[in-house]
């Protein structure tokens, strides 16, 4: 039963919620990265190139053992992409971000503290 106990204690820290909370969102975040790719940036990019793939390149060794290196080069150009559609998204909501910090609201006095001003402010004046 202790074993139970200590397994809820450590499911249950903030770390180890925070932590799946984390990787749920950058399932999903993964999952519109990989839709704004597929469906809005390699359309345009493919018109461009003339669609070029490289998947059919390979080179047969023999005995049924073959070499894929269009599948990698694909793969390192979809990467390139989804690495730098990622970064633009991050930068794009950072400038956000800054915008939100940098317009910081106007501090509000409680009744009390605009009496206790007014005081000293009083008592500057003697």
């Amino acid at each position: 039963m202790k074993l139970v106990q200590e397994f809820k204690t450590f499911a249950m820290k903030g770390n180890v919620v925070d932590m799946a909370v984390g990787i749920i969102i950058g399932a999903a975040f993964g999952k519109i990265i990989t839709s704004l790719v597929n469906d809005v940036i390699m359309p345009p990019i493919g018109l461009l190139v003339g669609g070029i793939d490289f998947s059919g390149l390979a080179i047969d060794l023999g005995r049924g053992v073959v070499i894929k290196y269009g599948m990698f080069i694909n793969t390192v150009i979809d990467f390139t992409i989804v690495a730098f559609a990622i970064f633009m998204m991050i930068k794009a909501l950072n400038s956000l971000k800054k915008k939100e910090e940098a317009s910081p609201a106007p501090p509000t006095a409680s009744k009390e503290e605009v009496v206790l001003l007014t005081q000293i402010r009083d008592l500057l004046k003697k």
